[in-house]
């Protein structure tokens, strides 16, 4: 993606199903799950690069010894850092003990755990404060009060979340999503303890022993249907209770995703297939998908169950997962981002009036690779039909000169511009100068016949346009091609994501305000005005009755109007090459990916009512020119 923008968080369980001294005499090593946790999280970096986590629970420690243990770091490395810590913190407890044995590793060592939750992050609205880099942790006396949480999540209602904790006397100390969602899960196992409490306590039994009894009956499952009942939105949430059970849970609509791997040694999820498949080597049959609106729970004696804690909803599983998000090791994604490229074959050789002799083919940023496959794959497949065609249709016997002709054309496969790292990071925000933005990446010279060839450059996605605009088609030109032809794998991004991507402001997109433009040129901007009113009029309505008026706009344009647009919009007045933009459609979207249909920022089809009332209100923060979320 060659716009920035900041994405998904990624998780990651690992709950050790046999006791500590088994992994020592097995593996030779008192960090086994430890050192799984760190690759787990490092396999998720491209999830989150802000800010890393982890948290680990001991099981079977005395009282008066610490038994949980956390470490977090918003440092320019954070994983690196968040595991530098805790070895050093081990390292400092073994230099007298090297020959540990397994009481040493259980009473002594932090970190040497029988749970571990793991957590990477991105500050999606710009929320970089420590407090905010998860797992977070609600703490007590009583272990089983003690709760630790780490999601890959965002809501909708937050706000509605926030006040019934008001309502019910709670007096939170911050309005975000992390910690909101901490106590509201934090009450309802507040409420679950005290109702087994009262249970014993009317049976005679003494405090002391009720603490065990409640420990083992408590039900995970209860406290989590029971918390996320309200909850509208996207999330993958990872938690751990002080006495040793564990949970991951995924929302009813699948918008966020969850995998998982279990044997008699150990029980793994994380938010990828291929991450846990890389780091216990296992084949892809081996790692199952959590379905959605379940939960997966381990329990502190090591059962391990899945339940359904919400019943599932439209299933909308998030296509921006598949196509940009994550891994393209997955055996799936790097068979549907190819397909997604593959299905762009016709549209692109319409822009270069199939003149692919003079065509040259190349791919900006390295996620757009497999798409970029795809794409050539078509091409080939299209010259090798034409081939046969010129040599099945050819009445005179074709000789070896002409033969050898038709049989060498091929698409000319060429690295185009390669991003000049360090600039990339000198140059942040507030640091946003032209000229310097204009040399991010570095073109290859000699590889186009000036004023001849056409370039093809394939992006996963084009979201707002700008380092198109300031950079990219800028150092393309240098080559003085005769069209350059900016191609996007996925659809035009229209309406705001309010499930974790950072694509919250209408403004943001440049479809959108292609469509603003097109409105104004054809002499229709008061219906803008009026949209703007009926968006206003849907807000207050109760949150299921709320329509997306906001897909409007974009009813008197063609996908193509509004490509053609952009194209203009895009091109400088320094630009001497032709520009055109080639999106994805949304059939070809849904053949590529048959299996995730969340859609929502090319369509405006919200899987939840929530994501209808906040694209009315990102549309009214546009007019009202309120560069804020909308939720």
């Amino acid at each position: 993606m060659s716009d920035r923008i900041k994405h998904e968080c990624g998780i990651a369980m690992v709950r050790l199903l046999k006791p500590l001294d088994y992994y020592i005499d097995k593996y030779g090593s008192w960090d086994y799950g430890l050192q799984k946790m760190y690759l787990l999280l490092e396999k998720q970096h491209n999830r989150g690069q802000d800010g890393a986590g982890i948290a680990g629970i001991k099981l079977g420690i005395d009282p008066g010894n610490r038994y949980i243990f956390r470490e977090r770091s918003n440092s320019s490395n954070p994983i690196r850092d968040v595991f530098d810590s805790v070895y050093s913190s081990a390292d400092a407890a073994l230099k007298n003990n090297p020959y540990y044995d397994f009481a040493f590793v259980r009473d002594k060592l932090p970190f040497s755990c029988n749970v571990y939750i793991g957590h990477v992050r991105y500050g999606t609205f710009g929320n970089y404060n420590i407090d905010y880099v998860h797992p977070v942790s609600r703490e007590n006396n009583w272990r089983s009060r003690n709760l630790v949480l780490a999601g890959n999540f965002n809501l909708t209602n937050v706000s509605e979340i926030f006040q019934d904790l008001v309502k019910i006397g709670q007096n939170p100390v911050d309005f975000s999503d992390t910690v909101t969602i901490l106590e509201n899960v934090g009450h309802f196992l507040d409420e679950e303890v005290e109702s087994l409490f009262r249970q014993y306590r009317s049976e005679g039994l003494s405090k002391q022993e009720i603490s065990p009894l409640i420990e083992n009956n408590i039900s995970v499952a209860d406290i989590i249907s029971r918390a996320s009942k309200k909850w509208d939105g996207g999330y993958a949430m990872a938690g751990m209770l002080g006495h040793g059970d564990a949970f991951v849970v995924r929302d009813p609509w699948g918008i966020r995703p969850a995998f998982y791997y279990q044997d008699d040694e150990v029980l793994v999820v994380a938010s990828e297939r291929p991450v846990i498949q890389t780091v216990f080597n296992l084949k892809t049959t081996q790692v199952n998908e959590l379905e959605p609106g379940n939960a997966i729970i381990a329990r502190m004696n090591g059962d391990v169950n899945i339940t359904e804690v919400r019943a599932p909803g439209d299933i909308k599983k998030c296509s921006f997962e598949r196509i940009y998000f994550s891994r393209g090791t997955d055996k799936s994604i790097y068979r549907e981002r190819k397909k997604l490229g593959e299905q762009l074959t016709g549209k692109i050789l319409a822009a270069v009036n199939h003149d692919i002799e003079h065509t040259v083919f190349s791919y900006i940023p390295n996620t757009a690779e497999s798409a970029f496959f795809g794409l050539i794959e078509g091409l080939e497949n299209y010259l090798n039909n034409n081939k046969m065609d010129l040599i099945l249709k050819s009445k005179d016997k074709i000789g070896r000169d002409d033969l050898d002709k038709i049989m060498s054309l091929r698409p000319r496969i060429e690295k185009l511009a390669v991003k000049d790292a360090k600039l990339r990071t000198f140059i942040t925000e507030d640091k946003s100068r032209d000229d310097l933005v204009g040399h991010v990446y570095d073109v290859t010279y000699g590889i186009v016949e000036r004023g001849v060839d056409n370039m093809v450059v394939i992006d996963d996605s084009i979201v707002r346009g700008t380092t198109l605009k300031k950079s990219i088609i800028r150092i393309l030109d240098r080559l003085d091609p005769k069209k350059i032809v900016i191609v996007s794998s996925s659809p035009q991004i229209r309406y705001p994501d309010c499930y974790g991507i950072d694509m919250a402001k209408m403004g943001d997109f440049i479809a959108f305000r292609a469509a603003i433009e097109l409105l104004k040129q054809s002499g229709r901007e008061d219906r803008i005005r009026e949209i703007y009113n009926m968006a206003q009029k849907e807000v207050k309505k109760p949150v299921d009755r709320i329509r997306n008026v906001v897909k409007e706009i974009y009813e008197p344009f063609t996908a193509d109007e509004i490509s053609a647009q952009i194209s203009r919009m895009l091109k400088l007045p320094t630009i001497n090459a032709e520009v055109k933009i080639v999106y994805q459609s949304i059939e070809g979207l849904h053949k590529a990916c048959p299996d995730h249909k969340g859609d929502w920022y090319f369509t405006g089809n919200y899987p939840t009512p929530g994501g209808n009332k906040v694209v009315n209100r990102s549309f009214i923060n546009f007019i009202e020119g309120r560069n804020e979320r909308a939720y």
